[in-house]
């Protein structure tokens, strides 16, 4: 399994949500699909505004997780619960890495420039790491 982190040299958690929706976009138009985890309701509320409004000229099929339609879109946005159907990639913006992971074959993180958000990522590295994952990073701007 392939896990990649995007480390942002923006302390700004717009910054995060702004190359989440890039990298949604991205990974939408090359046929993934794609279950976006997050730590909280609120956040995957969050995201999937953001996925409405960060480009004028975008559109990006998804909904949260138990909600639309029952055949799911390329995105679904979830909290609390593994996905049902979902196995290409994983973007996990949740502090922890979901006990489910092992079922992507891609997981993506994002890390802003910030000593929390890095002691969290470090942590995930390791983990990541110890289950021989291949780990890349990517500088972001």
């Amino acid at each position: 399994m392939r896990v990649d982190f995007y480390l942002l040299s923006s302390s700004e958690l717009d910054a995060r949500w702004l190359l989440a929706c890039r990298l949604l976009e991205k990974a939408y138009l090359r046929g993934h699909r794609v279950f976006v985890y997050c730590n909280t309701q609120a956040e995957a509320e969050l995201i999937d505004e953001r996925l409405w409004t960060f480009k004028a000229d975008s559109f990006i099929p998804h909904n949260l997780q138990g909600e639309g339609p029952e055949q799911s879109p390329p995105i679904q946005i979830g909290y609390q619960e593994a996905p049902k159907g979902f196995s290409d990639i994983l973007l996990n913006l949740a502090d922890d890495i979901p006990s489910f992971y092992t079922r992507f074959r891609r997981v993506m993180e994002i890390v802003i420039n910030d000593d929390d958000a890095k002691t969290l990522s470090r942590a995930r590295y390791r983990v990541y790491r110890s289950n021989h994952c291949e780990l890349l990073t990517h500088a972001m701007e």
